[in-house]
């Protein structure tokens, strides 16, 4: 692929709403077809949002009426908010897109950059972004929150975190020695050209991930940098080590059409 360009959008204090970031995606989607631009990726952090792809289902949003905002993107609920770097990479690729292959790459370039900061992620099968593996603990303790987890949870198709309380609620996974998703990846294609992407947490509140099943997952949880590493990783900490590791596995890679 070319050189690939990033461009700040603004973080901190200077967030962006995330419907005006939607917009200026819709912009530079246009012109990256029109051949006006190179590949770019927007770099962001939102205000505190919910936002849902395609396949959400009533099930698995807020029970208190909490506003989402529906979009074009797969994959199912999450949340954006301060403590998260949001990625954009708008990329022509040769059609018809591979998607599963860009979404390895993001995957990969994340990985990547998590290693750099001292934590080993991984992929699970059949669920996209980056990963902390769990191992299955009977009872834990930690920050003063004890966990009792002798009972038998419902099966997984009846499970609702958002109505379980603390001893299940997706912000408490690692306490319960579950899988927990560190980084969600959601895209959309149109005309070959990529829009939406990844998003890392670094150091969010992640209860706010407690009122929705994320990414429609009821049998795991998430985390961030800073959970899984005992020390704050910020997002303007993040961001360059990111931006590298993306500028490497997207420059270098040689995009395939998809076979049909």
């Amino acid at each position: 692929m070319s050189e690939l360009r990033f461009v700040h959008l603004g973080f901190g204090a200077d967030a962006v709403e995330y419907q005006e970031a939607w917009q200026e995606q819709r912009r530079v989607h246009a012109a990256r077809f029109a051949d006006e631009i190179p590949d770019t990726c927007l770099m962001v952090e939102h205000p505190a949002v919910y936002t849902a792809g395609r396949r959400t289902e009533d099930s698995e949003r807020p029970l208190d009426g909490t506003p989402v905002v529906d979009v074009d993107r797969g994959g199912k609920i999450t949340w954006h908010g301060p403590g998260q770097l949001v990625g954009y990479p708008i990329l022509k690729l040769p059609r018809p897109v591979d998607v599963i292959a860009h979404v390895r790459r993001l995957e990969e370039a994340l990985i990547r950059a998590c290693a750099e900061f001292g934590l080993a992620t991984t992929r699970v099968e059949g669920r996209s972004g980056v990963w902390v593996l769990g191992e299955a603990r009977e009872r834990t303790e930690t920050g003063g929150l004890q966990l009792d987890l002798a009972a038998p949870r419902p099966p997984v198709d009846e499970f609702d975190p958002r109505l379980s309380g603390p001893e299940y609620a997706p912000s408490n996974a690692g306490q319960r020695g579950e899988d927990r998703k560190l980084a969600a990846i959601g895209i959309r294609i149109a005309k070959g050209v990529t829009m939406h992407g990844f998003a890392l947490n670094c150091d969010p509140d992640n209860t706010w991930f407690d009122r929705i099943v994320p990414c429609g997952i009821r049998d795991a949880g998430v985390t961030s940098l800073s959970n899984e590493l005992g020390r704050r990783i910020t997002v303007g900490e993040a961001l360059p080590v990111v931006e590298k590791h993306l500028r490497e596995v997207l420059e270098a890679a040689e995009p395939l059409p998809r076979a049909v």
